[in-house]
This record gives C-alpha cells, structure tokens and sequence, in this order.
C-alpha cells in the first residue's frame, strides 16, 4: 500500500485524524467503540501484534485501520 498516511502513530494521534473535533480521549474512545464493532477488525489488529492497551499503532496496523474505515 503506497500511502503517506501509513507510519506509525500514537492511538489518540492517529484517531485525532478521523476525529478531529474531539478531544484526544473522546477520539480514542470512538475510535476504540469503532474498532470493537467491525466485524473481524480485533482479529486482524491482534494477527499484527496489536492488544489492547497499547499506546501506538505500527505501520502495518495502521494501514489494516485504513484499509478498513478508508482514508481519514
């Protein structure tokens, strides 16, 4: 995927980027409810190496993210 977006971002960094008129935690928490209502998404993030309470996303993460919900 050829996509300068795709690097790696800090959880509410990257979620400031769907949300921008929230606040870093509401944005986080959005985004995590986002994240728990897709269909196989946690699956896919944990297949990466993501768990739960991890404070920045890798590229690759980032780039299933985007993959999934389209570009911010």
């Amino acid at each position: 995927m050829e996509n300068k977006l795709i690097r790696s971002y800090g959880v509410s960094e990257f979620a400031m980027l769907y949300f921008p008129h929230q606040t870093p935690t509401a944005a986080y928490k959005t985004m995590r409810r986002w994240i728990n209502l897709a269909p196989g998404l946690k699956e896919r993030l944990a297949e990466a190496g993501y768990r739960q309470f991890n404070k920045y996303y890798t590229p690759k993460q980032v780039g299933i993210l985007i993959d999934h919900f389209g570009e911010p």
